[in-house]
């Protein structure tokens, strides 16, 4: 157990976020912590279930991946957004 930074692209918002968490979270407790500072302040809360991807991919991690086990780095970014939501899917890069 130890507090591991991120900072956080949360869909829909302006701001990118310094999110501290631990190596034992899961992806949906990452998700959640990175809701907190986002969800009812610069975006509107909606239905569905939060995933978290290294920003600049389009696979998500798995829900109950920990994020000691991600092979993120300190400080990487990381993008949380709403499964199924439109702005989930990156457009084709050509």
């Amino acid at each position: 157990m130890a507090l591991f930074p991120l900072t956080s692209n949360f869909q829909e918002d302006f701001v990118l976020q310094l999110l501290a968490v631990d190596t034992e979270n899961s992806m949906d407790e990452l998700a959640a912590a990175a809701a907190v500072h986002s969800v009812g302040r610069r975006v509107k809360p909606r239905p569905g279930v939060l995933r978290v991807r290294r920003q600049g991919t389009d696979e998500a991690f798995p829900r109950n991946l920990k994020v000691g086990d991600a092979g993120l780095r300190p400080m990487e970014c990381v993008e949380i957004y709403w499964e199924g939501s439109a702005g989930s899917v990156r457009a084709p890069r050509h």
